[in-house]
C-alpha cells in the first residue's frame, strides 16, 4: 500500500460499460488504494460518479470529470480539471478503447475506420499532449497507454479487424515516440498488451467463447481486469523509474509462448 502516494492520477475510460469490473475500473481502484488522487475519466458522468462513490467508499479520494477525449477542448479541460482539482499531474492511464463492425482493407467501412482511430489512438495523442505540459511543470510523470494483442499480432478472422488492429499498433508506436522525446525529461510512457482478459466488454461472447479465449492461452487460466491493473501500478509508480518505451504482455504467454509439433 502507499505506492502512489502524493501522486494525481487520470484514468480515462475508467468506467465499466456494462456489469462487472473493465480495466479502466480496475485500475482506478487501485490507484486510489495505492494513494493516488484519481480523476475518472468517462463520457458518462453518471458511470464515472458511481466508480468515485465506490472508491470514497474505500476511503481513497476520487472525482468524475465527464469528457469524450477524442475531442481536443475536451482533452484539455480534463488536463486542466486534474491540476485545478488536486495541484499537480503524474499520471496518464490511456484506457479509452472501442471495437467496430470489422472489415479488411477492402470491407472496412470508411466512418467505422476513423471512429475506431479517432477514439483508440486520437484520444491518447490528445491526452498526452494536454497531460505533458502539466505533468512537466510537475517535476515528471509517467503514461501508460493501454493496447492489445491486435497491435502485436494479426487476427485471423471471417470478418477482419482492420481499423482496431491499425489502431493498436499506432497506439504502440505512439508510446514509443512519447518515450523517446522526453526520456531525458522526466517523463515515462510504457504500454500494456493485453491479451484475453475476461471483462464486461467480452460478457457477449458468452461462456462458450469465454472457454475458447481461455483454452488460447498457454497457461490455461483466465485473466482478469485486475491482472492489467497490477501491471499497470508498476508502470505508473516509480518502482518503474528505469522503465521506459516497453511493451509489457498481460496475456498468460500468449505472445511469447507457442505449441512445438513433435
Amino acid at each position: 500500500m502507499g505506492r502512489l502516494t502524493g501522486k494525481v492520477a487520470i484514468v480515462t475510460g475508467a468506467a465499466s460499460q456494462a456489469e462487472g469490473v473493465g480495466n479502466g475500473a480496475a485500475t482506478a481502484i487501485l490507484f486510489a488504494r495505492e494513494g493516488a488522487k484519481v480523476v475518472l475519466v468517462n463520457r458518462s458522468q453518471d458511470r464515472a460518479a458511481a466508480l468515485a462513490e465506490q472508491i470514497r467508499g474505500e476511503g481513497g479520494d476520487a472525482e468524475p470529470f465527464a469528457a469524450d477525449v477524442s475531442r481536443p477542448d475536451a482533452a484539455e479541460a480534463m488536463a486542466a480539471f486534474a491540476v485545478e482539482r488536486f495541484g499537480r499531474l503524474d499520471i496518464l492511464h490511456n484506457n479509452v478503447g472501442t471495437g467496430g463492425r470489422g472489415g479488411t482493407a477492402e470491407t472496412v467501412d470508411l466512418d467505422d475506420w476513423s471512429r475506431i482511430i479517432d477514439t483508440n489512438l486520437t484520444s491518447a495523442l490528445l491526452c498526452c499532449r494536454f497531460c505533458i505540459p502539466r505533468m512537466l511543470a510537475s517535476g515528471g510523470g509517467a503514461i501508460v497507454n493501454v493496447s492489445s494483442l491486435a497491435g502485436t499480432i494479426g487476427l485471423a478472422g471471417a470478418q477482419g479487424a482492420v481499423a482496431y488492429t491499425a489502431s493498436k499498433a499506432g497506439l504502440q508506436g505512439l508510446t514509443l515516440s512519447i518515450a523517446a522525446d522526453y526520456a531525458t525529461k522526466g517523463i515515462r510512457a510504457n504500454a500494456l498488451i493485453v491479451g484475453t482478459v475476461n471483462t464486461p466488454l467480452v460478457a457477449r461472447l458468452g461462456p462458450e467463447g469465454r472457454e475458447r479465449r481461455r483454452q488460447m492461452v498457454p497457461m490455461q487460466t483466465e485473466g482478469t481486469a485486475w491482472d492489467v491493473a497490477y501491471a499497470a501500478v508498476y508502470l505508473a509508480s516509480d518502482e518503474a523509474r528505469w522503465v521506459t518505451g516497453v511493451m509489457l504482455p498481460i496475456d498468460g504467454g500468449l505472445l511469447a509462448i507457442r505449441q512445438w509439433p513433435r
